[in-house]
């Protein structure tokens, strides 16, 4: 052991640390150098001593973690997190590097996982979770004390808050960082800082106990077995790299006996152990790891700086500020260095620490704020960092296919997120496409599909791409449905299927599906849909699964997908929604009433796009001249080309029934509007009706809010009729029932874009109403003339044609387009 006088006594060198902590992984290289043993023991999993030797592997990069999970359910897994800054990956490599047996003497997978799994009948446990099954602090472990009230209550301690209040300090990160991480290594003694650690943790131990926290217990058993085990094998030349808080008890004399009773009778799971890539954002506190760290990334910088840290680290927050296109001059950097090494010396701290730079920084380089000091925390002080684990490195066939098709795919996993642009006419995205639905229906969220800009066609995708450790867990656990993405995606959705518990839940199935070109699933998702839609009879059920359903013939016909099937389908829920709705409508409460707004405005949606299916072949029409084929059997047969029409006249029933709220009879009015099918003056009619003073004001303003509500602003302000009937409604409503109304119309006109809500302000200040016509050909109207100006408007008919796509078409008079050009 380390001795006072510089040398070692008898007995193991027992080196505690601080998990993740730079200072004590120089402490440990510098220890194992000055006492060259012949093995060294590490806290770990055993199980993982086969894959040692990976470590030494080129391929491999920390930060990596040792992944372990039952395999029998892969759900229930642990890690064991290593930084390069990690004492334990810094003995590990020095290990490998003199050819010296490397072991891990902590506590068997097999039994934590089981540990966990016991638990999980209360609450969950650490070990459940994704961060360090120990759920250690900052200091190597979290010991427990007792309640002083005298009942065991199992309260923990931070022994570095302890310690750190002890010297006056009231943050523990910041005295760490004066005591270890900037002190340089002891010239005399190597084994100083672990003789003052052990005897600080063994004065902790006396005060606090273990506060009979049983796992600390066991584990600590286990390992002085295996310490003993190595002594009999190697003597004295042997080195422990552990936890802190662990020292005391394997310094302690305990017997055989009494540590075997111990281990006697343990749960037992069968684990399998392999390397996974890990982040510096995963190694900090925010992230939930109970051995986790403020700032990985700078305890990563302090590490690897071979000189100047502070200067270094300056010139990384100036690059950073550069690439973001902020100013920063070599100047900035100088005077930012001079101002963290002025406000250590004020603050009495051998050397800038974080807390000094950051101010540094904000001062200097942020010009006092915190916003682009944000920026500095995240991609430095935290970092991105993902680890890569060498391809020999175990693992499931599933991740290997993954893998595969990652390599194939020339798509990358990364830690920082990231957009990525597919464009499905093209086999690489294309297949990128079909990679990422897979996993999503997996329940692998490696992407998460965002809206595409500049384009609305089905063609296009967009996805935020990001990669955490956390997925080679789902992807273990995904490994049940089969060997290769394909085979487990087909299966999941076969079996999802036949477990759905609602319509909607198949029909958004039958999209992803589609989206994930599933030729083998597909079939049995249909059956169960055409299954379950026969016999569903709620029509707000059916109307939530029909856009699911038109949306999925409009991705099947871009990727050349035989859609017969779900059309037939689709058609059929249709008819079924149609007779359904109008007495479904009747007799509703607001909230039921909004909600089944909703639902019209999404069946008239998808009437219209199943409408392009019957008489186009297939659904996308956003992108003009574009060439893509239609699908094999994409049209819905020759007795659905009427939907629309069916589809008109319920939506004429809901608009003249009594019995139905108030916002569904004004949304079906304006959609029939917006369809042509009903004029400017019948609209005003119908709305002058529902305006009258025997209407109740709130029926008038729900009227309202479902007639001019999501972007019917602009009605208002090309109709002064309607602008006006509405004026002069809400300027005659009583005092005592505008209290009522005034949430509906704020909520409706509230929704209306700035310049909409400015134009509507001005046109009720001058009066609307007093002009007859639109306010864009109202004669009067400043800029404009009293009657359209043809020879203008043949003028950009040539454009217009051109936008339109309609080069090639045979002119048959261009008075629409005029028209629309005036």
């Amino acid at each position: 052991m380390a001795g006072t006088d510089g040398g070692r006594g008898a007995g193991p060198l027992l080196l505690g640390v601080r998990h993740h902590g730079p200072g004590s992984a120089r402490a440990v290289r510098a220890a194992l150098d000055a006492a060259r043993p012949r093995v060294v023991l590490i806290e770990g999993p055993p199980e993982a001593d086969v894959l040692i030797p990976l470590a030494a592997d080129e391929d491999m990069r920390p930060p990596v973690a040792l992944l372990a999970h039952a395999v029998d359910e892969p759900g229930r897994s642990a890690f064991w997190p290593l930084a390069e800054f990690s004492p334990e990956w810094v003995a590990i490599r020095w290990a490998l590097e003199h050819e010296v047996p490397a072991r891990f003497i902590d506590l068997p997978a097999t039994h934590t996982l089981a540990w966990g799994k016991d638990d999980a009948e209360g609450e969950m446990t650490e070990e459940e979770q994704p961060p360090d099954p120990t759920a250690e602090t900052p200091s190597g472990e979290s010991p427990s004390a007792p309640d002083p009230s005298g009942t065991d209550t199992d309260i923990r301690v931070d022994p570095l808050a302890v310690l750190a209040e002890a010297a006056g300090y009231d943050d523990p990160e910041r005295w760490w960082e004066d005591v270890v991480e900037h002190r340089g290594v002891g010239e005399r003694d190597a084994f100083a800082p672990f003789t003052a650690l052990e005897e600080a943790m063994g004065a902790l131990r006396e005060t606090y106990g273990v506060g009979g926290h049983e796992r600390d217990l066991v584990r600590e058993a286990y390992m002085r077995l295996q310490v003993r085990a190595a002594q009999r094998e190697f003597e004295d030349d042997v080195a422990v790299v552990c936890g802190a808080w662990h020292v005391p008890a394997l310094r302690q004399k305990a017997g055989v006996a009494a540590d075997r009773a111990l281990l006697k009778g343990l749960p037992k799971v069968k684990a399998d152990l392999t390397w996974v890539p890990w982040t510096h954002r995963r190694l900090s506190r925010a992230s939930g790891y109970g051995a986790g760290i403020d700032s990985p990334g700078w305890y990563g910088h302090l590490f690897g700086a071979p000189d100047r840290p502070v200067e270094r680290w300056m010139t990384k927050v100036a690059g950073l500020f550069r690439d973001e296109d902020r100013i920063v001059s070599p100047a900035h950097v100088i005077e930012a260095v001079r101002l963290a090494e002025t406000l250590a010396v004020m603050r009495g701290r051998p050397l800038p620490g974080l807390g000094e730079t950051t101010d540094a920084v904000r001062a200097v380089m942020c010009e006092g704020s915190d916003v682009p000091l944000s920026l500095v925390h995240d991609r430095l002080v935290v970092g991105d960092v993902l680890g890569e684990v060498p391809p020999g490195a175990p693992a499931v066939p599933l991740q290997r296919d993954l893998d595969r098709s990652q390599r194939r795919l020339r798509i990358k996993p990364e830690a920082l997120e990231r957009e990525l642009e597919l464009d499905l006419r093209k086999e690489t995205d294309a297949g990128r496409s079909r990679l990422l639905h897979r996993l999503r229906l997996l329940r692998i969220e490696w992407g998460e599909r965002a809206a595409s800009r500049g384009s609305t066609g089905t063609f296009r995708e967009t996805w935020r791409l990001r990669w955490e450790p956390e997925l080679a867990v789902r992807v273990a656990e995904a490994g049940v449905w089969g060997t290769t993405v394909l085979a487990a995606a087909n299966a999941k959705a076969e079996a999802d299927a036949i477990g759905a518990q609602s319509l909607a839940e198949v029909t958004a199935l039958a999209e992803h599906c589609l989206l994930a070109e599933l030729p083998d699933a597909l079939p049995v998702v249909m059956k169960v849909l055409a299954d379950r839609a026969a016999l569903d009879t709620d029509v707000g059920h059916l109307a939530q699964a029909l856009p699911a359903l038109v949306r999925s013939l409009r991705y099947g016909d871009v990727r050349g997908t035989d859609t017969g099937a779900l059309t037939e389908v689709a058609a059929g829920l249709a008819e079924r929604v149609f007779v359904g709705l109008p007495p479904a409508c009747a007799a509703l409460d607001t909230d039921a009433a909004e909600e089944m707004r909703r639902h019209v405005d999404a069946v008239h949606g998808a009437v219209a796009l199943l409408g392009d299916a019957s008489g186009h072949g297939h659904g996308d029409t956003s992108a003009p001249g574009r060439g893509d084929a239609p699908g094999p059997a994409s049209g819905p047969g020759p007795g659905h080309g009427d939907l629309r029409d069916r589809w008109r006249a319920v939506l004429r029933t809901l608009s003249a029934r009594d019995t139905v709220p108030g916002v569904i009879r004004g949304r079906a009015v304006r959609l029939l509007l917006d369809e042509g099918e009903l004029g400017p003056d019948e609209a005003a009619r119908l709305m002058g009706l529902v305006l009258s003073p025997g209407t109740p004001p709130a029926d008038a303003a729900a009227w309202i809010e479902g007639f001019v509500g999501g972007g019917g602003g602009l009605l208002l302000v090309h109709d002064e009729r309607l602008l006006g009937l509405v004026d002069a409604w809400l300027t005659g409503v009583p005092a005592e029932a505008f209290t009522d109304v005034l949430p509906l119309l704020r909520r409706t006109f509230s929704s209306y874009e700035p310049g909409v809500r400015r134009t509507l302000g001005e046109l009720v200040r001058r009066g609307p109403g007093k002009q007859v016509g639109t306010a864009a050909t109202a004669a009067g109207i400043p800029g404009f003339g009293a009657e359209l100006d043809a020879g203008r408007a043949d003028a950009v008919v040539p454009v217009l044609r051109l936008l339109l796509g309609l080069d090639g078409v045979v002119d048959n008079g261009d008075n629409e387009l005029v028209g629309v050009a005036g």
